[in-house]
């Protein structure tokens, strides 16, 4: 357990570099960026209490490609997508 935590303690700096900041990027926010924001959204929540320098959300982005590279996340990421989810009837228990 030692051993791994060196490795997640980077992992989480990494990931934390990577929040949505200011406006002034020289190039705006695209799906792929959507879509990572969109995992670092709880981590962007609670950073952003902290430090008012952290969104949530890119403000300087594509529009529609970053928004739906977003939500897709953010919904996979709380729950998954149920278009991908087998639903299973009433009566099918595994035993």
């Amino acid at each position: 357990m030692k051993k791994l935590l060196p490795g997640v303690l980077v992992l989480a700096l990494l990931a934390v570099a990577c929040l949505p900041g200011g406006a002034s990027t020289p190039d705006p926010a695209g799906f792929f960026t959507g879509v990572w924001h969109g995992w670092l959204a709880p981590i962007s929540l609670i950073a952003s209490i902290f430090n008012k320098d952290i969104n949530i959300y890119a403000l300087s982005n594509t529009g529609w490609p970053y928004d739906f590279g977003f939500y897709m996340a953010v919904i996979s990421g709380f729950g998954g997508l149920s278009l991908f989810r087998k639903k299973q009837g009433k009566g099918s228990h595994r035993t």
